[in-house]
């Protein structure tokens, strides 16, 4: 079954997401985030989060939460702040999801906490794309979704392997929770 039968029948069955983990269209992106290091993927996700957070600005100003969610998970990974207090963070970020309407919104809340999540683990990466795809889905509905979604996940892919060969330039702090794994 193509990606796009799959995410018709999820919405059919009024899935809220409409990628799987395991899923097929997804299956390669997964793969390469689970063969770099633990600093690649929080760089990685970090960065989109912050694109999100960027693009939800314009229609949420007042909102801080998302940002906060982000940058504190900076802190986190760099050692500046324990994880309870990203914690508290990555949880604000979610809850702004349970105030909004706009399911497009909802779902690129919950891209930047799992984003935000990925200092804990890189197991939080695909939750990432999961909800980001989704978003774009129901941003253009289908088939309209086809290229911005294909789009946006070869930008996963090409930017993880930026990420993979230029990791060594970041100019940041990593806790050392994050390098003993490395």
């Amino acid at each position: 079954m193509d990606w796009l039968s799959d995410v018709q029948n999820r919405m059919k069955r009024k899935n809220q997401i409409l990628f799987g983990k395991h899923s097929e269209f997804l299956a390669d992106l997964e793969e390469l985030i689970q063969q770099q290091n633990h600093q690649t993927v929080i760089l990685w996700a970090l960065e989109f989060g912050d694109e999100i957070v960027v693009d939800m600005k314009k229609r949420y100003p007042d909102e801080e939460r998302l940002a906060n969610a982000v940058s504190i998970s900076r802190d986190w990974a760099a050692g500046k702040v324990k994880m309870p207090v990203a914690q508290r963070a990555i949880l604000d970020a979610h809850a702004v999801a349970k105030e909004i309407s706009s399911p497009v919104d909802m779902a690129l809340c919950h891209a930047v906490g799992q984003a935000c999540g990925v200092v804990h683990t890189s197991g939080h990466a695909m939750g990432l794309p999961i909800y980001e795809l989704t978003a774009i889905v129901r941003k253009h509905g289908v088939p309209a979704c086809q290229n911005p979604v294909e789009t946006r996940k070869q930008e996963y892919v090409e930017r993880l392997l930026y990420w993979r060969e230029h990791n060594e330039e970041y100019q940041g702090d990593w806790a050392a929770f994050i390098t003993k794994e490395s």
